[in-house]
């Protein structure tokens, strides 16, 4: 509208869009554009709208479902109250640590417990899932490029577990982590899981193993792990075993690309040391040993 004061303000992350913070008529909202994978739009609409009222996510207040590389489509989101969690967790305390842990148990539960038939992603706003091609870790490993000697061990464990487990499908956010993620920093309520892009069916570990890659913190990590176990979705034991082994597809691909940003390049470090000692472990802490 002419005279309509408005301003948009380039947000961090994202990766298939182009997400902006907007403002007009005093109204704030998040403006997400859909220039790499036009197509996504109307699946990340979908996944909001089947997840609203279970998880913290935003209402949908516009999509533009077609485009093109001049006129992308996009999502109008609202904009959610909170701080990025990620910020939060440096300086909080360990009380506040055990309660946004605890909560992030429950709502890994509670995807979980979204069940799919078959792995795979996520196609058009019906959310048809499209399967994954054959393959095994080894098989994705050498197709990235990530070839260090003493992997063969890891995928050999990383698979004999998943084998062991519960075979069943569900809803994975696949960027599941504090920078995706927004806290009260008054009350540490979780009020926000943004970022769905990445998203499809699959490990019931997924998540988890994306929440605690690179974590060190026992205090909070065991507060994930006891919101988890309390919460009355049955996943079988060892659940940090489970997580990184459901991970190691995410970690692989991230490794890959370890010239791209400080995150890639941790990653590649942590495969290196799982190369290194053979091991899922890669030498890192015991989260389940709560100080």
């Amino acid at each position: 509208m002419d005279g309509l004061a408005a301003s948009a303000v380039p947000l961090t992350g994202g990766y298939q869009g182009q997400t902006y913070a907007v403002t007009a008529g005093g109204e704030e909202a998040v403006l997400k554009l859909y220039v790499k994978d036009p197509d996504r739009a109307v699946v990340d609409a979908a996944l909001l709208q089947l997840v609203r009222g279970l998880l913290p996510v935003p209402r949908i207040l516009d999509l533009k479902r077609e485009g093109s590389l001049e006129d992308p489509p996009y999502l109008l989101m609202e904009r959610l109250p909170g701080v990025n969690l990620q910020v939060y967790l440096e300086t909080a305390g360990p009380d506040e640590r055990r309660k946004v842990g605890a909560q992030l148990g429950e709502l890994l539960a509670r995807l979980s417990g979204m069940p799919f038939l078959t792995a795979g992603m996520f196609r058009g706003g019906e959310l048809t899932v499209e399967p994954f091609g054959p393959g095994d870790l080894e098989e994705y490993a050498a197709g990235l490029g990530v070839a260090y000697g003493g992997l063969a061990e890891v995928f050999a464990e990383a698979e004999d577990l998943l084998d062991g487990a519960q075979n069943r499908f569900c809803l994975v956010h696949s960027d599941f982590n504090p920078k995706n993620l927004l806290v009260d920093p008054d009350t540490a309520r979780i009020t926000g899981l943004i970022d769905w892009e990445f998203s499809f069916a699959g490990s019931p570990y997924a998540d988890l193993g994306n929440l605690l890659r690179f974590e060190t913190d026992p205090v909070f990590a065991g507060a994930v792990l006891s919101g988890l176990r309390g919460s009355g979705v049955e996943l079988p034991e060892p659940l940090v075993d489970l997580g990184r082994a459901a991970d190691l597809w995410a970690l692989l691909e991230l490794a890959s690309r370890a010239a791209d940003n400080p995150v890639a390049a941790a990653a590649a470090a942590l495969v290196y040391r799982m190369a290194d000692t053979r091991t899922l472990s890669g030498d890192r802490p015991d989260l389940e040993v709560v100080h």
